[in-house]
């Protein structure tokens, strides 16, 4: 047996007495493949410090608008992985994907029609309608829609309290007792992920890009079935084969076109699935 071989034995010994058998199972699982990781890639000192740097200014960037760990792990693809192991919705429920970074919870209740927008914008006005079901049609009355989205300028409003209201672009919905619901705000534009911090020279580095396509976050809450993290985009928008943080699926594009009353719309009907 190699000297590597066995430290990682030695070090998964250390770890074998923990009380807690889920933190036993996730440290065993990380300090294996830690050390697989640093033999595969040759790790040497001076790039181990590199690594330490990143990690220490990734820290420090986070604040309580800023949260740059989320940052990193959307980039990587991780953020995506957790919510489909978390979801994993049957057949026939609607696609989940990433909460992201600029999610603030306290949004305004407001009526079925009522717009999010409440500070000026140059963007198009659009609606959003649908119904939220059950796999088999049954329409769910009083199921929660929380939902946000950036200005037409990019930035959440989260992003800018000194520029805009707190409130804007977000706003909580319910179903009626058919299940429909209608949200009025604008156009989802892409915009770019925060790439002035470490992450964003990590993509940089990567010759990678920071832009997220147009879209709309909805969070959906009802008794008895799975919350449901997930997105309206916009088929019209950049970047939707090239999501910075891997949240794209087909089937949570939506087509806008002018409805019966000539305001630009979509009809998206939501499925959910039973809780466990």
């Amino acid at each position: 047996m190699s000297a590597p071989d066995e430290l990682v034995e030695e070090v998964l010994g250390r770890y074998a007495g923990a009380p807690n058998e889920r933190l036993k199972e996730v440290m065993e699982a990380a300090v294996r493949h830690l050390h697989a990781f640093v033999r595969e890639i040759n790790l040497q000192r001076d790039e181990w410090f590199e690594a330490i740097k990143f990690l220490t200014a990734t820290g420090q960037m986070c604040d309580d608008t800023r949260q740059e760990w989320i940052l990193l792990s959307d980039t990587l693809g991780i953020s995506t992985l957790v919510e489909m192991l978390t979801y994993s919705g049957i057949d026939g429920s609607t696609e989940n994907t990433v909460l992201g970074p600029f999610y603030v919870p306290g949004s305004p209740e407001r009526a079925n029609g009522e717009s999010m927008l409440v500070d000026p914008d140059d963007g198009d006005r659009v609606v959003i309608r649908g119904t939220v079901t059950d796999v088999d049609g049954k329409p769910i009355e009083g199921a929660v829609l929380d939902c946000w989205q950036n200005a037409s300028h990019g930035f959440y409003a989260c992003q800018q309290p000194k520029e805009q209201t707190p409130e804007n672009l977000r706003g909580i919905y319910r179903t009626e007792a058919d299940g429909s619901y209608e949200i009025r705000t604008i156009r989802p534009v892409p915009y770019p992920i925060p790439y002035d911090g470490p992450v964003g020279m990590l993509l940089k580095a990567n010759a990678r890009n920071w832009m997220r396509p147009g879209h709309t976050h909805v969070w959906l809450k009802a008794p008895g079935y799975k919350d449901l993290i997930t997105h309206v985009f916009d088929v019209e928008s950049d970047y939707l084969h090239d999501d910075a943080v891997f949240g794209v699926r087909e089937s949570l594009i939506a087509t806008f076109a002018p409805d019966e009353n000539g305001e630009l719309a979509t009809t998206f009907d939501f499925v959910l699935d039973r809780a466990a």
